[in-house]
């Protein structure tokens, strides 16, 4: 267990830090794909991908996250020439023209190698560590920063979602232990919308706090979501409010990463939680306090 608003010090690549817990970070999504779920197309070029990585920075983004391969259900599968041609050159770009730090959004060893060479500064795996497991080997060899997201996909779940959660990461965590990645580099992603319906994705909302049993920061991606459109009724590009409150409420749950898409909108919900979670930690205890109803 550990206190999620307390100061964590994220160690990446490059010899970079980020400070997690007392206030909430966002990560933009850059999607250099024809076919991601809510902006495919948009980024697709490497020009068109760097200057809205740039405008994600002015509006507040810490962490920029660039993805060559869509990863919505049914999506085309692309190679790994392919992913990297895409992925390479923003990255290089960005990192010759911000100290920004860089993720690279990618399940392949080779593809993570190449990108923390080209200037990225942490590696964000959708499949945990579980489809290439020698990315793991990659990042403790480069000394990079690590996303494990909790994936639903090709196996048998457990009933519970929590449960569930923890049978998957916990065996992310020893693959990414044998491989000599050390804990303060690491980061756990539930994995929202990752073959999760509605309700089972509002389930694990609820429940986020018991996530704190793996003693890691967590991360938060529902940005645009299924299950969102769900519950609003809403299409992929109308979700951005929805998703601000999903941001407001993580972060009161304790998540301290937030991976989206309409960085502005969101960075307006964490100020409004960050300020009441920062209210709340200066109100001082007083007499008799736990016999109020």
């Amino acid at each position: 267990m550990i206190d999620p608003f307390q100061p964590f010090e994220w160690a990446l690549a490059h010899g970079r830090m980020l400070t997690l817990g007392p206030k909430g970070l966002l990560m933009a999504i850059i999607n250099v794909t024809p076919d991601s779920f809510s902006d495919g197309g948009s980024y697709a070029g490497p020009e068109a991908a760097v200057s809205q990585a740039l405008r994600c920075i002015d509006d507040g983004a810490g962490i920029i996250d660039i993805g060559g391969e869509s990863t919505r259900p049914g999506a085309a599968v692309v190679t790994a020439a392919e992913e990297q041609s895409r992925v390479l050159p923003v990255i290089a770009a960005l990192a010759g023209r911000t100290d920004v730090i860089i993720s690279v959004d990618t399940y392949r060893a080779e593809t993570a190698s190449l990108a923390i060479a080209a200037g990225a500064h942490i590696i964000n795996d959708v499949h945990g560590l579980q489809r290439e497991p020698d990315l793991a080997n990659v990042a403790a060899t480069a000394g990079a920063g690590l996303c494990i997201m909790h994936t639903g996909r090709d196996r048998e779940k457990r009933a519970d979602v929590v449960d569930d959660q923890y049978h998957f990461l916990e065996r992310s965590l020893e693959i990414a232990a044998a491989a000599g990645v050390e804990r303060k580099r690491i980061v756990l992603d539930p994995g929202f919308g990752f073959a999760k319906d509605t309700d089972e994705n509002v389930a694990l909302m609820a429940r986020f706090d018991e996530l704190s049993g793996f003693g890691l920061p967590l991360l938060a991606g529902t940005s645009r979501k299924r299950f969102l459109g769900g519950i609003t009724g809403r299409e992929a590009q109308e979700r951005d409010v929805a998703t601000a409150a999903t941001t407001a409420l993580l972060r009161i749950a304790g998540a301290a990463v937030f991976r989206v898409h309409d960085v502005a909108i969101n960075r307006d919900a964490l100020l409004v939680a960050d300020a009441m979670l920062a209210a709340k930690r200066r109100m001082p205890e007083w007499p008799g306090k736990e016999n109020r109803p």
